[in-house]
């Protein structure tokens, strides 16, 4: 429901289904311009999605985030042939204190680095994806190795309007616990360590 405003203003939905077993093919029919099924794994749902969009602006949104009201005049009034690409500040829906604190370093390393997660609602060009191919058929850190492709380009846009992504995974498994999880998901593969292994890792932790 919550994307229906940009539908109306003209904007494309399209819903890319992992192989659920719920009822999420039937209920985002109705609320969406095309649903596609396909195996799971983030990098090949979103290269997917992006195969069958009409439009010159590419938005790719995870099933727990959600976008400010304003957010594709943000995008249409922000990008220029400086910034072809950007993200959103992001917000954790919890209230926890630390919850700020992780969310405001997330965004301050985000701008210095341009690096952009998943969660911040990465946005491109259509013609600047194609040029850096999607993202890597990998099955983590998609959104990683896809920034430092698009940054070969451009620099990115950092919207600080935010969007609030879920805490939920911060909260079951710790918030202390995670941001050490985090950080040691990403220097591993700074080091080269394999993206398989750190799936597996990261599933089992």
């Amino acid at each position: 429901m919550a994307l229906q405003t940009l539908r109306k203003a003209g904007h494309e939905v399209i819903v890319v289904d992992g192989g659920s077993n719920d009822e999420t093919y039937l209920i985002a029919s109705s609320l969406a311009d095309k649903v596609l099924q396909f195996e799971s794994g983030r990098a090949k749902q979103m290269n997917l999605g992006a195969k069958f969009a009409q439009h010159n602006i590419l938005l790719f949104l995870h099933a727990d985030t959600f976008l400010p009201a304003n957010a594709d005049n943000l995008i249409i009034q922000g990008l220029t042939e400086n910034h072809k690409w950007g993200r959103f500040n992001v917000r954790l829906s919890g209230t926890a204190k630390l919850l700020r604190v992780v969310e405001t370093m997330m965004n301050w390393r985000s701008c210095l680095t341009g690096i952009a997660t998943g969660d911040q609602a990465i946005f491109v060009q259509q013609n600047l994806y194609k040029k850096a191919h999607g993202f890597p058929d990998i099955p983590l850190m998609e959104d990683i190795a896809f920034s430092k492709q698009l940054k070969r380009f451009s620099s990115p846009l950092c919207i600080k309007e935010p969007v609030v992504t879920s805490s939920r995974r911060w909260e079951q498994n710790g918030i202390i616990k995670t941001i050490f999880l985090m950080w040691k998901l990403r220097l591993a593969y700074a080091l080269g360590t394999s993206p398989h292994k750190l799936k597996e890792y990261y599933s089992n932790s």
